[in-house]
């Protein structure tokens, strides 16, 4: 970590809000899931709150992104949804004050099969991370690109989504099939779920497209959308190749301003829809 970055105050405006499971999702590989989950999480670890992040992505670039060896990572996401070890088990930290993971394996790959012949498959993961309610502020669920049983697990364990929309020509692609799932999970098993809200990635103020995706994503969504756009850097690109969130490899960089920007925005949501 870069010692010499700075973690901001907590600001008097953040109060507290009730902890709340948060899945960042989208079956559309590519769109900033990942940096996205790692690096909100990492903004709102820095005003004080307690997050934990789930690498479902047997990827595991979240962990990856926040410098953890894959010999370190114990059992892990695939340990805590199979049963075999509880969430204190399997947590870890990152190094980073109030920001803790619970990492990908290599056996995660194979756990959608696993699943499938495990009673209530659908819902280990929430049975999973309900201690986490007494414990964090904010839980963020890395998701796979792909709508099976790991994403699935994750709806049902969240109070919300998050969805990461790349400023691209195909951007509302596949959006609606998401929105669908979780209309259905919302019926069948999870009646609490709600959108988070919309972020736009990677959006390029000189490209016209950028500006044409983002207000016709606006005009489809309205106020689900956040304020703030996460724009194309090269130094938030870097950041998971040095183990590190961008906000601690550059703090100063475009991408690490407009996350704490975003983290921003996202707590003075949080705290009206708390009022409401």
């Amino acid at each position: 970590m870069n010692d010499n970055s700075p973690l901001p105050e907590k600001p008097a405006e953040f109060e507290p809000t009730p902890p709340r499971i948060i899945a960042v999702a989208n079956q559309k590989g590519g769109v900033g899931k990942t940096t996205t989950a790692v690096n909100l999480a990492t903004g709102l670890s820095c005003v004080g709150k307690r997050v934990l992040i789930v690498d479902l992505d047997p990827q595991g670039n979240a962990s990856t992104g926040l410098g953890l060896p894959r010999a370190a990572r114990g059992g892990g996401s695939y340990a805590l949804l199979l049963g075999s070890e509880s969430l204190g088990d399997v947590v870890c930290e990152t190094g980073i004050e109030d920001l803790s993971i619970v990492p990908s394996t290599t056996d995660l790959a194979g756990a959608e099969i696993e699943l499938i012949d495990l009673e209530e498959r659908t819902q280990r993961l929430a049975r999973a991370l309900a201690p986490a309610r007494r414990i964090y502020d904010y839980v963020f669920i890395d998701c796979p690109p792909s709508l099976g049983l790991l994403t699935v697990n994750a709806l049902i364990a969240a109070d919300s989504v998050m969805v990461p929309l790349q400023c691209e020509f195909y951007a509302l692609e596949g959006l609606s099939m998401l929105l669908g799932t979780i209309e259905r999970l919302r019926q069948t098993h999870n009646p609490q779920l709600e959108i988070q809200g919309i972020v736009l990635t990677m959006y390029d103020g000189r490209n016209k497209l950028s500006g044409q995706v983002a207000a016709d994503v606006r005009g489809h969504l309205g106020d689900k959308v956040y304020n703030t756009m996460i724009p194309r850097n090269v130094r938030v690109s870097e950041a998971p190749s040095h183990g590190t969130p961008a906000m601690f490899y550059d703090h100063r960089c475009a991408g690490s301003l407009a996350y704490m920007e975003l983290a921003g925005e996202m707590l003075r949501r949080e705290a009206g829809r708390v009022a409401a």
